[in-house]
């Protein structure tokens, strides 16, 4: 089991953050910077859950959605983040929320889940080893009255369907 310090624990706060940053600014290179060479991004909401692993792969992702022009005016917003110690590296669990700006308003409200993180200490850094996006649904609610806690999957919306990465297409 590792150990982490204050220290750490600030560090990995500040790669959450600024991997966020780097979604929502468009800023695709500190995105992939923000996951470790072999790191994996997983979104787990959909019927056919999504993967991209590697730097090629995580800079597909990004510039997708960077070039798609709903994009712009996203802001992902990260809380509640609890870090723990594991065998070889860092856990965490975040709430997540990503607001839509539309205009002059109102703003919507456009995804509700948490991140599922595992970060490695790579390069004198904490970078994202592993990150399973999730919706706010299924086994995290499991305790509540009326909830099976079975895993709630939804349809890919068209839109996102080209974000898929097929590195023979690359």
């Amino acid at each position: 089991m590792i150990t982490l310090d204050t220290a750490d624990k600030l560090a990995i706060h500040e790669r959450l953050s600024a991997c966020a940053w780097a979604l929502d600014t468009g800023t695709v290179e500190d995105f992939v910077a923000s996951f470790c060479a072999e790191g994996r991004l997983e979104w787990d909401a959909f019927e056919e859950p999504q993967c991209w692993q590697g730097h090629a792969a995580l800079r597909h992702f990004a510039s997708f959605l960077r070039d798609l022009p709903t994009s712009a005016g996203r802001q992902h917003h990260i809380s509640n983040t609890v870090i723990t110690p594991g065998e070889d590296r860092a856990l965490a669990r975040s709430y997540v929320t990503v607001a839509l700006r539309q205009g002059d308003g109102p703003h919507q409200l456009y995804v509700m889940g948490w991140y599922e993180d595992e970060l490695k200490h790579e390069d004198g850094d904490w970078r994202l080893w592993r990150r399973v996006i999730r919706d706010w649904s299924g086994p995290v609610l499991a305790n509540f009255a009326g909830q099976s806690g079975e895993r709630v999957a939804r349809p890919m919306p068209a839109p996102l369907l080209p974000m898929r990465y097929r590195p023979d297409e690359a």
